[in-house]
């Protein structure tokens, strides 16, 4: 089975400013939000039904989770979106993994997706992570578009990624960005290169 695809921000300089519409509202974890979680990220990945037990499973439950880095947006109060600050181990400190993001379908078209990704980075940026990296899969070209012009840049983890990326490219109707993904390994120190392009 094919690896998903890695994209990296080789680091976390000049962020864009986070502005979401009049009607949205943004916060963290609060008790309770199981089923918000629960409910965004089964509308947003499709596939089976996910419980509040399954966010408690998946994110609460885990020693690398924070509850300040669980990100919502809110319409009228109600979580409508989702992104959670993650790491791919306790002591992680340089590498923040940018997990889970998703939106209710209703409340697609908002640039929701790129708000609550942004307020993960800010997150890194604030406790003073060098960059950040995240997985996601061909067919989401919405939230790929979203990575690339959130300054995300791909990495080829295995060599079919090659193709798959040049396909990507080709539907956008973007240049390859063969030199800025070569540029990543250059940034990078090598402590850090082996931890996103493993």
């Amino acid at each position: 089975m094919a690896r998903q695809l890695r994209m990296v921000r080789p680091n976390l300089d000049d962020l864009p400013k986070l502005e979401l519409p009049d009607e949205y509202g943004l916060r963290t974890y609060q008790e309770g939000d199981e089923a918000h979680w629960a409910n965004i990220i089964s509308d947003s990945f499709g596939g089976r039904k996910r419980t509040p037990q399954d966010t408690h499973n998946e994110i609460i439950s885990r020693d690398v989770f924070v509850p300040e880095g669980l990100f919502f947006v809110t319409h009228q109060d109600r979580p409508v979106g989702t992104a959670c600050a993650w790491r791919q181990s306790v002591d992680e400190t340089d590498v923040g993994y940018v997990h889970m993001v998703g939106v209710l379908g209703e409340h697609t078209g908002q640039k929701l997706g790129k708000w609550v990704s942004l307020a993960v980075l800010y997150y890194f940026y604030d406790h003073g992570f060098t960059c950040s990296m995240l997985d996601t899969d061909d067919f989401r070209m919405p939230a790929i578009k979203t990575y690339l012009n959130l300054g995300f840049v791909p990495v080829y983890v295995e060599d079919s990624q090659h193709e798959r990326w040049k396909t990507i490219f080709t539907q956008f109707e973007i240049p390859h960005m063969t030199m800025q993904i070569t540029q990543v390994a250059a940034i990078l120190p090598s402590e850090l290169w082996a931890k996103v392009s493993q």
